[in-house]
Order: structure tokens, then C-alpha cells, then sequence
């Protein structure tokens, strides 16, 4: 179970460099666009276009590594008065609401895309571009982030039921404000454990 957690884990963390990649190059290609309008009243066309689809892929191919940096948004006002025991009841709750609301919206994309392909449909922009290469990397990061919840709950479970309640909060509770010192400083990786 380590050893998929880590590839996982490592994975997630590829496809964030390269969505972050994305929202680069997406942000150099505005910034030539708007130099060349200003200063050569030309235009290159579809920068605003493709940026939007930059966004939209690099989105959920950062989904996966923010859950496994715990970096999804919680509102924590009740939680941190929990008992430890409720912490990890609580995580464990929100980790599989989280993840059933992105399987439901994987379904929905995987058959948003089905009918992109089947329609061989394209943007209505100058660009006519095929809807199915931007969305195909899109659903891939959907589903990839209901991969690694799915992992992660399963590994969390196994470490649960064995006894390890400190490792199951590494892996699905919320950091504390030690652990956010030392992710600053080149922590460990929380799969390992």
C-alpha cells in the first residue's frame, strides 16, 4: 500500500509541475498579446482561449497533489475542538464526501468528453479548436484525483482498523501548525509512514 501511495504521491506531483507549466505558458502567451495590441496593434488571436483551457487542465491536474499535501480548503471552527478520535471520524467523512462529489463529476465529464468525441466537436472561436484536446487532459485529471482519494481512504482505513491512528491523521487530517513549519523547511512526505 506504501509503495502505490508513494508512486501516487509522486505522479500527483508531476502532473502539478506541469499544470503549473501550463499556467506559465499561458501567462506569457497573454502578456505577448497584450504587448503586441499595445505596441504593434497586432494580434495573434486565441491567447485568451487557450489560457482558459490552461487553467481548466492544470486545475484538476493539481487536484491530486493538493490532496495529498492536505491542502484542500476545511472549515476548521468546530474541528479543532474535537477530541482526537473525532478528528480522524471527521477526516475520514469529509475525505469521502470529497471524493463521491468528484466521482459524480467524473461521470459527468467522462460522458461530457464521450459526446465531444462522438460529435467530433469543436470551440466556436475563430480557432474551431477539437473540444476533446483540452478536455481529454481535463477528465484525466478528474479522474486521477478520484484515484488517489480512493487510495488514500483505503490506506487510511487499512492504518485505522490496525491500530495506527497517527499515521491515518498523516495521510487525511489536517496539518497542523508544526507540520506547516516543516512542509516550509523540506519536510517528509506524509505517505511515508
Amino acid at each position: 500500500m506504501t509503495k502505490a501511495l508513494l508512486l501516487a504521491e509522486r505522479l500527483s506531483r508531476i502532473l502539478a509541475w506541469i499544470g503549473g507549466g501550463l499556467i506559465i505558458l499561458s501567462a506569457l502567451l497573454v502578456t505577448l498579446e497584450v504587448v503586441l495590441r499595445k505596441l504593434f496593434n497586432v494580434s495573434i488571436g486565441g491567447a485568451d482561449e487557450l489560457s482558459g483551457y490552461a487553467f481548466g487542465i492544470a486545475t484538476t491536474l493539481g487536484f491530486s497533489f493538493a490532496l495529498f499535501e492536505r491542502a484542500h480548503v476545511r472549515v476548521d471552527a468546530a474541528y479543532m475542538l474535537f477530541p482526537g478520535w473525532l478528528k480522524l471520524i471527521a477526516s475520514l467523512i469529509g475525505l469521502a464526501l470529497l471524493i463521491g462529489f468528484a466521482a459524480i463529476v467524473t461521470m459527468m465529464a467522462w460522458s461530457l468528453v464521450a459526446d465531444t468525441i462522438t460529435h467530433q466537436s469543436q470551440s466556436i472561436t475563430p480557432m474551431r479548436t477539437p473540444l476533446m484536446l483540452p478536455q481529454i487532459p481535463w477528465l484525466i485529471g478528474w479522474i486521477f484525483f478520484v484515484l488517489c482519494g480512493l487510495l488514500i481512504l483505503l490506506a487510511a482505513l487499512t492504518r485505522l482498523l490496525s491500530g495506527d491512528h497517527k499515521g491515518a491523521d498523516q495521510l487525511i487530517g489536517m496539518k497542523s501548525i508544526e507540520e506547516q513549519i516543516e512542509d516550509e523547511a523540506g519536510g517528509k512526505s506524509r505517505t511515508e509512514g
